[in-house]
């Protein structure tokens, strides 16, 4: 059992969509292991997406990641970053294959929905960013 962090972003909750990706995110087989809703400060932002510090998006990327709440959520399953990525599909939903969740709801490549880890390293750091270790279930054997 493998771990990954997924956000719904500003857009996705303020086009009211968390039940929906939720739901399908439940459908592909994962298991929520914690989640919550935040509102990003700039300097949380700023620290988590410190790997696009320069890259020529990072600051309307931090703009729109602080506009509104967000929701982190902890997913476990057996290959859950590949598997996640998989479901998401590609960061510009005009790219995205059909069923996949960014091809569903998202509008463009800033507003895109929803985050997933890009590896199993990636996402620890990701987790720990949102979630302290006593926030986190223990899931494994849950049917």
């Amino acid at each position: 059992m493998s771990r990954t962090l997924a956000i719904l972003k500003p857009d996705c909750v303020r086009k009211e969509l968390i039940g929906k990706v939720i739901g399908h995110i439940q459908s592909a087989g994962f298991k929520i292991a914690a989640m919550k809703m935040v509102k990003l400060t700039p300097d949380a932002a700023k620290g988590f997406y410190e790997v696009h510090k320069e890259r020529p998006f990072f600051h309307e990327l931090i703009s729109y990641m602080t506009s509104g709440p967000c929701v982190p959520i902890v997913l476990e399953k057996d290959n859950a970053v590949e598997d996640f990525r998989k479901l998401i599909g590609a960061t510009d939903p005009a790219k995205a294959e059909e069923g996949t969740i960014r091809k569903m709801y998202a509008e463009n490549i800033q507003e895109n929905i929803i985050h997933g880890s890009d590896s199993d390293e990636n996402a620890a750091k990701e987790i720990a960013h949102f979630f302290s270790r006593k926030e986190l279930l223990e899931i494994n054997g849950w049917e």
